[in-house]
């Protein structure tokens, strides 16, 4: 079950939740069916609560939002994206460990 302090982003709440966002967004394009992305959920979960104030956590179902998905390239998922003052700093591919995702947002935060 998913975090509290972890959105759901559909194309109607994108600009509002992540390009307008004054903190730090962890967009997470991921799907139901999508092993890896099921398995870095709890990760991701932490992080949203541990960090909560200064990052975001955002997920992005790529099955109900394709046009967000096909805006940004993902063609792999889990694709995370790290968005800071409405911008793209850094895009990952595929699932990574906690202390990994950790010491990239640092640069961010």
């Amino acid at each position: 079950m998913a975090s509290e302090y972890v959105i759901h982003i559909e194309d109607g709440n994108w600009e509002s939740e992540v390009l307008q966002s004054e903190n730090v967004v962890l967009v997470d394009f991921w799907a139901e069916w999508c092993g890896p992305c099921r398995a870095i959920a709890p990760t991701l979960d932490e992080l949203a609560e541990e960090l909560a104030g200064k990052l975001k956590v955002a997920k992005v179902d790529v099955d109900k939002n394709p046009k967000l998905a096909g805006d940004f390239g993902v063609r792999s998922i889990p694709t995370l994206l790290v968005v800071k003052g409405g911008v793209v700093q850094e895009q990952m591919v595929g699932a990574t460990s906690k202390a990994a995702l950790s010491d990239k947002l640092a640069a961010y935060l």
